[in-house]
């Protein structure tokens, strides 16, 4: 990908991997690595960008969003020389939703998000290829697997050092450390907030609200916080790549669908955490649970995502009445509705809802249920259900 564009911009939360990736992998072990976080590298950064960009046509820029004014310079080096020289600017920022980046980049950048470890990741499983497969309505074999419970894996995470960990004790006090260090560090980076105990409780007010419908006036309500400021809040917490939204799939003006999006984080665990969750056992039981482990199946659609080309877009379905498809993927003509149920004996009953997305959309040749338990198996002539693990390549 680096031969491909001169820019090539890796973004993704703090501890996701990406300084351990460029330091160690090829081809970015060979190349000249300066991180921002360095002091002296971040004061010559801003007192002459020029000569930090000097001396070698291939260059890694760690924490590139503490020197936006790098920007220009790389943009220069860039068209003086294209073809030449190369960059990887990596942040733990999405740097394409902050406008100076974006208009010195256009035209310019390859746009990568490294996102937290799969657990097909974790045990060295082999990339599937079952997204595509699904797309093409290819549904897998009937059966049943090995499956792991997704319930202790939500509340501990899939960030690589919480796999170095082990007790839910250490879980909570390593996502304790790292909220604080993104509220009192990672964050000024990016805005001056006045009130970190209202950033804070907006944040906690989203985790309740994982995998929902996102209304930003009932979120302002229920936290004291002006609407317009949770507006800016909810837009630093996408900046920083800890939150996203999935919006509304309206393929037809005509027919009456929800259009505001679905907010999730970017890993389980940090939702799992701020809901006020510290064992799998208070998980478990809960109301906030179901879409935490949606949120966990949209970590593993998204890898899968990943690997595609063209990469599939990633919505939800939900007409007025209350019908709601959890994730619909859509790459070129292609659609699959994919329902999410924290559920070991999945049902017809568990698909009518993707029974009734296949009606309206002939488009989509196979709809599928993600589950919790260990069967492989169809619910419809057009209907599977998987076990969850199926999407991490774990069998």
């Amino acid at each position: 990908m680096a031969q491909e564009s001169p820019v090539v911009v890796l973004t993704g939360a703090r501890q996701v991997g990406k300084s351990t990736l460029l330091s160690n992998e090829q081809p970015f072990s060979n190349w000249r690595y300066a991180s921002l976080d360095n002091y002296d590298v971040l004061e010559q950064a801003q007192r002459d960008p020029d000569a930090i960009l000097a001396g070698s046509k291939d260059l890694v820029l760690d924490e590139i969003q503490r020197a936006p004014g790098l920007l220009n310079a790389i943009k220069i080096a860039v068209d003086r020389r294209r073809g030449e020289r190369h960059f990887v600017l990596s942040g733990s920022a999405n740097l394409m939703l902050m406008s100076k980046v974006s208009e010195s980049l256009a035209g310019r950048a390859l746009t990568i998000n490294l996102a937290p470890m799969t657990s097909g990741e974790q045990v060295m499983a082999k990339a599937p290829r079952l997204l595509e497969s699904l797309l093409r309505a290819e549904p897998p074999s009937e059966g049943s697997i090995d499956v792991e419970d997704p319930i202790p894996l939500m509340q501990r995470g899939f960030l690589p050092p919480l796999m170095m960990l082990s007790g839910e004790a250490s879980f909570v006090r390593w996502w304790e450390g790292y909220i604080a260090t993104y509220l009192e560090r990672d964050l000024r980076q990016l805005s001056q907030v006045e009130s970190l105990p209202d950033f804070r409780r907006v944040m906690e007010t989203l985790a309740l609200r994982t995998g929902q419908l996102l209304n930003q006036t009932d979120v302002a309500r229920n936290t004291g916080v002006s609407q317009p400021t949770v507006h800016r809040y909810l837009n630093l917490l996408e900046t920083s790549c800890l939150l996203c939204r999935i919006p509304a799939f309206t393929p037809s003006r005509t027919k009456r669908l929800v259009k505001s999006p679905k907010v999730y984080w970017f890993d389980p665990g940090i939702a799992t955490f701020l809901s006020g969750y510290y064992s799998a056992g208070d998980l478990r039981p809960s109301r906030e649970a179901g879409g935490i482990f949606e949120c966990l199946v949209l970590l593993h659609l998204k890898a899968l995502a990943q690997l595609m080309t063209p990469r599939p877009r990633i919505y939800y379905w939900r007409t007025l009445t209350g019908r709601e498809v959890d994730f619909v993927i859509e790459q070129g003509r292609a659609v699959l509705p994919v329902e999410v149920k924290l559920t070991k004996k999945p049902n017809y009953g568990d698909a009518r809802n993707i029974r009734f997305f296949l009606d309206e959309y002939p488009k989509a040749s196979l709809g599928v249920l993600v589950h919790t338990g260990s069967d492989v198996r169809l619910l419809d002539r057009d209907i599977v259900a998987i076990p969850w693990t199926l999407l991490a390549g774990v069998q």
